[in-house]
């Protein structure tokens, strides 16, 4: 077992923009706070590697020096003004001496003021969702979804030795290289936390509260985090993946998926038929919902399954209408509302027309819109 476990280390090499083989060291920083941070640290591990010298050099200088067998006899003296004065002025100076750059690094990272773009990272049981708030892009938005391969492999038990393990999405957030970019954190069921070394930051993302922090990169290039907060069963399975491009790529970027959401648009008023709604919720299915209740449907665990599911079969739709757009908090299933009417139905009648439930309903997208009032 351990050759085997060597051999697949040794498979695996450092990921630029994430973890490194065997990393003893903080992140290789790529903005001016995660620079600040980095020197902090080691500033700070310096000051307590020279009290620790001190301190326990005197103690065993003292101790050996003035030892039973060399005829050492205690002193009997009581108060001295000098000694008191030196343990209290001294500390005092050492901790001044940490505080000052400490609180400005800190102040700095709170400083979320004149961002050139405002991005709002929401997290979900167990995936990151991104609307592009102000700024060049402003009205993008997708969900950032582990890739389903590697969660397959997980699954498996048989990890394949790639440098990106578990890092991978599906829809990475794209950022411009040296523009500020102000991320506002919240959650849509239990508390998360996104968090990128490389940037410096780590914010938590907390049911009905908005948290914000900033980072401006000075550096192209692909840079990976992952939620910092135990949220679930799946707190493992939501990465997180910043693409840094030039301003130029950016734009470009911008006008392609500016081009994607309008070829998505779709009339919530259009009737479609079986066939093509259940081919579409398939996918939606797969990106969403597969990795809780299973591509097969028969869930696991504490999930429930959906062949077979009494709520599924019912004739009133209403039921899974509502539970897909509320959730069941206490029994682990998030809101889905952040989805669009048209995926939404989508995927309810694919449910309703899977593995072995052939109840030939339909659930059209105007359903959802009325719902959603």
């Amino acid at each position: 077992m351990t050759a085997l476990a060597t051999g697949s280390a040794l498979a695996v090499n450092d990921l630029k923009g994430g973890p490194g083989v065997n990393q003893i060291n903080l992140h290789e920083p790529v903005t001016r706070i995660a620079a600040d941070q980095m020197w902090l640290h080691n500033f700070m591990l310096v000051i307590c590697l020279a009290i620790f010298v001190a301190v326990f050099g005197v103690m065993f200088y003292s101790i050996f020096k003035h030892r039973k067998s060399k005829g050492a006899v205690s002193a009997n003296f009581h108060e001295s003004v000098a000694v008191e004065i030196a343990w209290t002025v001294v500390p005092l100076l050492i901790v001044i001496g940490m505080a000052l750059p400490a609180t400005k690094v800190v102040v700095a990272m709170k400083d979320t003021t004149n961002a050139d773009l405002t991005i709002k990272a929401t997290g979900y049981q167990w995936k990151w969702g991104y609307d592009y708030l102000k700024g060049e892009g402003e009205g993008i938005g997708f969900l950032a979804t582990l890739d389903t391969e590697q969660r397959e492999a997980s699954n498996s038990g048989k990890p394949e030795p790639v440098d990106n393990y578990l890092l991978k999405v599906d829809n990475p957030l794209v950022v411009p290289v040296d523009k500020k970019v102000r991320i506002i954190t919240t959650a849509n069921d239990v508390i998360h936390a996104w968090m990128v070394p490389a940037f410096g930051v780590k914010q938590d993302a907390i049911p009905g509260f908005v948290r914000d922090t900033w980072f401006k990169a000075e550096k192209i290039g692909d840079y990976y985090g992952q939620c910092a907060e135990l949220c679930g069963k799946e707190h493992a399975y939501m990465p997180i993946h910043v693409k840094v491009v030039s301003a130029e790529d950016y734009t470009k970027w911008v006008e392609g998926e500016k081009k994607k959401l309008a070829a998505k648009a779709d009339d919530p008023s259009k009737v479609w038929e079986l066939a093509a709604l259940v081919a579409r919720g398939e996918k939606v299915y797969a990106a969403n919902c597969a990795a809780c209740h299973k591509a097969d449907g028969t869930g696991a665990g504490p999930i429930k399954a959906l062949d077979k599911s009494a709520i599924v079969l019912d004739a009133d739709k209403s039921k899974q209408i509502n539970i897909l757009l509320n959730g069941v908090m206490d029994k682990g299933m998030p809101a889905w509302k952040q989805l669009s009417d048209t995926d939404i139905a989508a995927v309810i009648s694919y449910t309703k027309n899977a593995w072995s439930n052939k109840t030939e309903q339909i659930v059209q997208p105007a359903e959802i819109v009325a719902a959603r009032k």
